[in-house]
């Protein structure tokens, strides 16, 4: 039984990993207000929030599965205060870390309408911290982080987001008109930009 929750732990990080990656880079876009090949703009946003809860659930698996593993040995403590644990401190505190920012991110992004898009996309800004603590978490925790084969999937994983990032940051990305009227907080109006 042990072992299965082991597997479990590593496989359900593993996925959380790759999810959250697709989960950045497809924020990216929808920031953008672009459509991905095939699908009308306001997919990527729903295809962006899916696999957000999705990442998130598999988070939840990840922790969960963990904190009865005997090999973990994590509490409720480890999961919640970072650098508290006993086993590889400061690799399971970035971990923690990663988790405490990804609650924040998702109570907030639950309680978008009540705490208005500035508290929202202050705490949303935090993805591009949890990120890479996550990676590094998975890298120096794992039990395959130095491993060939998870260091080329965190290396695929770390070429997608430093595209997006870099093509955020350029010249190049311009915000849809509606996402800067709805940032602005005014109404969104029916224009070319829009249809």
């Amino acid at each position: 039984m042990t072992e299965l929750l082991w597997a479990f732990g590593r496989a359900s990080g593993l996925i959380a990993l790759l999810l959250f990656t697709l989960t950045l880079v497809l924020g990216i876009v929808t920031r953008s207000g672009r459509p991905l090949p095939g699908m009308p703009r306001f997919s990527v946003s729903l295809i962006h929030r899916n696999v957000s809860l999705l990442a998130c659930v598999f988070l939840v698996l990840h922790v969960g599965t963990l904190l009865f593993d005997s090999y973990a040995k994590l509490s409720v403590l480890d999961i919640v205060v970072p650098f508290a644990g006993s086993f590889k401190p400061f690799w399971q505190g970035l971990g923690t870390v990663a988790f405490d920012l990804v609650v924040a991110i998702t109570i907030t992004g639950l309680l978008r309408r009540r705490i208005g898009q500035r508290a929202f996309r202050f705490v949303h800004w935090f993805t591009y911290a949890m990120w890479p603590i996550a990676v590094l978490h998975g890298i120096g925790n794992g039990t395959n982080g130095t491993s060939g084969w998870f260091l080329l999937v965190t290396a695929g994983c770390t070429l997608l987001v430093a595209a997006a990032v870099v093509w955020r940051l350029s010249a190049r990305f311009v915000e849809h008109s509606h996402t800067r009227r709805l940032a602005a907080g005014l109404a969104p109006s029916r224009g070319k930009d829009d249809a």
